[in-house]
């Protein structure tokens, strides 16, 4: 992905560019509704709607618009059609609030209303929208006037973005061809268009597409909700590149995005998200980025990856089409976390395996490793003695969520909440207790049941888990301390016994754990194994700014320096150790453990590991020397 410092410098290029939009201009308008003022309608007999709070923001092109000039852009310049009304007014004193040329917003005062979409919002939930505009008609004379408005400017400007959001927009068969007519006349300037209907496709553009719109173009045939694989959407922009010559841009949501011109095919993953997220807009986002970046003089790989980067800011953004600021590019492109190889992750039919054995090849590594330093997690990769944690941790969440409401709230309201907790737990796994116990604060606020008084903070929340989740390791102890039960009872299958190998090989072994230091080291000592982790044995300090699994890869680099990255292997079963090490060029091994059997395949984990950016899947150690030899021990 592009390094922090080359972020910087598009950034910077960037607020010397000057780009026109034309297109389809829209407005969201959201309407945030609250019943408890409800009253009977006099008129009708029927209960009001009553609206506590309102909101709007640019849609369609505006929003492509307002992206670029939030990116830091020194000129943007609105062109298109708005109606003769009260939203056409209010899009305009957005637009002039956000420093973008409304000059070439031209007014059609019959047969058009400025594109709105009314969203009604009830409880967190959009409701049936209200759309303005579907009935427009764009006169000859307003084309003439915009293409006229379009050639003034066009020397002045970088690059032209031509969108196209409705079908009732001012994408008519006259405007088309007055359009295309005056894109020939300038070969050299670059156009990027991103439109829906293949029948307003405009030859010597650009292209900007998402993955079903590039499939019904190129002809394959699909159902309106059937997705569209990432290799199908390949194939797609290769056909587009062929039939126009001209560079070619795919995004496929959950499973990323592509570019494709003569020198290079580019895939850029999509970034992870461990809270909502809300994609209206992105695609716009991801456009914006990657024209302004085009703009700034940069290739269509560094383009790509800049209009992901702003994308992903973006959908962070609920109820809003909402917009990147250079210093929200600058924080989430400086420690970006990735979804790697969605469809793979999602389907173990794909699944490749070194023959005769359960352990799973994703990237192939080179045969002469000289492994120096491993990484290992603790909880689920070794151990299981704190196996059933997310028993504890789903219900102490549900209870701080529904606080006094938990004994009483109906059975909706508890799946809802219940439903929220686990889809928390899920995208937290692997990460410290503090930070778990953050987003819950997050979601008891979400919710609002508890008053803001009432509230605990991480520190809180986290000692009534812990208490209740140390009730269940220390009975387990007992039980090892009476005779009762063994090491081989609470680690996985072999698991031991291969990090005693790899010590015996001279590697340098470091245990790093999400669950407080003092236990990992208290845990780790109770079965003996403590002596291997050479390196140190490292957990969460009570810092939620301090995540032991990047302290001690940090540490790892400084003894052994960032060019000998292929020397280091981690081997974990959750996401963040993974991912980690994925973003310092290490190798991963993703251990996807049965916790409760102690060997065998947990198919979500492996979803999760291989998103994560796992290059080899192991169920458990049962099959250590296919491992040792991949790993070029002997």
């Amino acid at each position: 992905m592009i390094p922090p410092s080359l972020l910087k410098e598009v950034i910077e290029k960037i607020k010397s560019v000057k780009i026109a939009v034309l297109g389809d201009f829209c407005l969201d308008a959201y309407f945030f509704i609250d019943n408890s003022k409800s009253e009977i309608s006099v008129e009708t007999g029927l209960p009001t709607n009553t609206v506590k709070d309102q909101s709007y923001s640019l849609g369609g092109a505006g929003n492509l618009a307002n992206n670029i000039i939030s990116l830091g852009a020194k000129e943007v310049r609105a062109i298109g059609v708005i109606g003769n009304d009260l939203f056409g007014r209010e899009m305009v004193s957005i637009m002039e609030e956000a420093d973008i040329s409304t000059g070439g917003l031209l007014t059609q005062d019959e047969k058009w209303s400025t594109h709105v979409y009314c969203k009604p919002v009830d409880n967190d939930v959009e409701q049936n929208r209200f759309d303005f505009g579907n009935f427009n008609l764009l006169d000859n004379k307003t084309a003439d006037k915009i293409v006229a408005y379009l050639s003034e400017e066009i020397d002045e400007v970088d690059v032209v973005v031509i969108n196209q959001q409705v079908e009732s927009g001012i994408h008519t068969d006259y405007f088309k061809q007055r359009l295309q007519d005056l894109i020939n006349q300038h070969p050299d300037k670059i156009f990027i268009s991103d439109i829906r209907d293949s029948s307003s496709f405009y030859d010597g553009c650009y292209i900007k597409i998402n993955d079903q719109e590039a499939a019904s173009f190129c002809g394959f045939k699909k159902h309106a909700d059937e997705p569209v694989s990432y290799d199908e959407a390949e194939r797609a922009a290769g056909i587009l590149f062929e039939k126009t010559g001209k560079p070619v841009f795919v995004t496929c949501g959950s499973k990323g995005s592509m570019a494709i011109d003569s020198s290079k095919h580019v895939k850029v993953p999509v970034l992870m998200h461990s809270g909502r997220i809300d994609p209206v807009g992105a695609g716009d986002s991801y456009l914006a980025g990657a024209s302004a970046s085009l703009a700034a003089g940069y290739d269509i790989g560094i383009s790509a990856e800049v209009g992901s980067l702003v994308a992903g800011v973006t959908v962070r953004k609920l109820f809003q089409t909402g917009t990147s600021t250079p210093e929200e590019l600058i924080e989430i492109g400086t420690d970006p976390d990735f979804i790697f190889e969605p469809e793979l992750a999602e389907d173990m039919r794909k699944a490749q395996y070194i023959e005769g054995s359960e352990t799973e090849i994703i990237n192939k590594w080179p045969g002469n490793l000289q492994i120096t330093h491993a990484i290992f997690d603790h909880d689920g990769t070794i151990s299981t003695l704190r196996e059933g944690w997310e028993l504890i941790m789903a219900p102490m969440m549900i209870k701080a969520i529904l606080g006094n409401k938990f004994g009483s709230a109906d059975k909706a309201l508890y799946d809802k909440v219940a439903v929220s907790v686990d889809e928390l737990i899920d995208r937290t796994t692997g990460i410290q207790t503090l930070a778990q116990m953050a987003a819950l604060i997050e979601l008891i606020k979400d919710f609002g049941i508890v008053p803001a008084d009432e509230i605990l903070d991480i520190y809180g929340y986290k000692k009534i888990y812990n208490e209740e989740l140390l009730r269940l390791v220390n009975s387990r102890e007992q039980k090892i301390r009476n005779g009762e039960l063994g090491m081989e009872d609470f680690t996985m299958k072999n698991s031991v016994a291969f990090v005693e190998k790899l010590y015996k090989a001279g590697v340098k072994l470091y245990l790093a754990s999400g669950t407080d230091q003092d236990d990992v080291r208290h845990e780790a000592a109770i079965f003996g194994y403590d002596k291997y982790f050479k390196g140190a044995i490292y957990g969460s300090v009570g810092d939620i700014n301090k995540e032991a699994k990047k302290i001690v890869l940090d540490k790892i680099l400084n003894d052994i320096g960032d060019s000998n990255y292929s020397n280091i292997v981690t081997f974990g079963d959750g996401p963040v150790e993974i991912r980690e090490t994925r973003k310092k060029r290490g190798l991963t091994v993703g251990v996807a453990s049965n916790e409760v059997k102690r060997f065998s395949l947990n198919k979500s984990k492996r979803t999760r590991l291989i998103k994560a950016g796992a290059d080899v899947i192991v169920p458990d150690f049962t099959q250590q020397d296919q491992l040792l030899s991949l790993l070029n021990i002997h």
